[in-house]
């Protein structure tokens, strides 16, 4: 029985069929008997550029900060996601996770106290690195926009001229070129150019917005999202090292905020202080006319009366009694008499 299912399953197994080489004619197709023909892809080239950007936060951060992280990724098509990072672990642990996750380049958002957050920029494992507070943001969904862009198209960078005036904004334009640039050829990216990241200073501050660019008339609509980067340090090292650049016009937060509090306690202090015055004005005695030397003139001094003084007690006045008492009771004593006898 065993022989005989071989013997079946062998039959049933279909019979490998020997390859033919093609023949020239059959195999090319006539140009004109096809009504519809596949276009060729539009880029050719190879990939060259494996720049790969690791997108992630640690835990703790807000709405605002999770949107805008989805809002890069989605601009970025070289970008990767990873897992929070927990709060305890050291930042030199995200060179490794970039390791595993094959990734070169690495935006990294810090929050601290559920309110400030910080971005780094790091060229991973080599360095340099740099960290940066992050205000003023604004989403994709919160800005409501009317500008649009084709998702995964390589945006263009717009650098103002002052990036190359000083060396330290010299070093953060090759980062950022480095980081949002879309590598050509990339499989995930478009091959279109339809909009503009621009990086402007101002305030000692650096502006990131996001334009759609118009075939119309070459004019600009803003996309979003949109933030700011304040400058705290540049670091040799990815995630540490030595300072090659501290910046001298930063605040932190926390003395920012220290800052407003004193103001807000100098002017209850003032007004108290104004309210005392004022008490003690109304307390104060009146300010006296000088006396006028003329006025004793037509004072006349009053008799003196001697002082006499008594060493013996003086008498007690006699009790003098009610004479018409008596004859009240006189008169009450006659009518009761008049009654009886009538």
């Amino acid at each position: 029985a065993a022989a005989k299912r071989k013997h079946d399953g062998a039959a049933a197994r279909p019979k490998k069929r020997a390859k033919q080489a093609p023949s020239a004619p059959e195999a090319e197709a006539k140009p004109g008997s096809d009504e519809y023909s596949i276009p060729p892809p539009v880029s050719q080239g190879k990939w060259k550029n494996k720049e790969r950007v690791l997108i992630f936060s640690s835990r703790g951060i807000n709405f605002r900060t999770r949107h805008l992280m989805q809002d890069l990724r989605m601009l970025m098509p070289h970008s990767k996601a990873d897992t929070k990072m927990d709060r305890k672990d050291q930042l030199f642990v995200i060179n490794e996770v970039c390791e595993m996750k094959n990734c070169n380049k690495c935006i990294f958002f810090e929050a601290k106290k559920k309110q400030d957050l910080y971005m780094w920029l790091s060229n991973t494992p080599q360095g340099p690195s740099a960290k940066f507070l992050v205000q003023n943001i604004h989403t994709l969904a919160e800005l409501k926009m009317t500008g649009n862009c084709l998702r995964g198209s390589r945006p263009l960078l717009s650098f103002d001229a002052t990036f190359d005036k000083e060396p330290h904004y010299a070093l953060l334009k090759e980062l950022f070129i480095q980081i949002f640039s879309t590598p050509q050829y990339h499989p995930k990216s478009q091959p279109f150019v339809d909009h503009v990241f621009t990086f402007t200073i101002t305030d000692e501050r650096i502006w990131f917005r996001n334009y759609q660019i118009i075939e119309e008339d070459a004019s600009l609509v803003e996309i979003g999202p949109r933030f700011v980067l304040n400058l705290i340090k540049i670091f040799q090292g990815s995630f540490g090292g030595p300072t090659l650049y501290e910046n001298p016009h930063y605040q932190s937060p926390n003395m920012h905020r220290r800052l407003i509090r004193l103001s807000v306690a100098a002017k209850f202090r003032e007004k108290q202080q104004v309210k005392e015055v004022q008490k003690i004005k109304k307390k104060g005695s009146k300010v006296l006319i000088e006396e006028d030397p003329t006025e004793v003139v037509f004072e006349t001094p009053a008799e003196e009366k001697p002082v006499e003084i008594q060493l013996v007690k003086p008498e007690s006045k006699p009790i003098v009694k009610d004479k018409k008492k008596p004859r009240k009771i006189q008169r009450k004593k006659q009518k009761k008499l008049f009654r009886a006898e009538a």
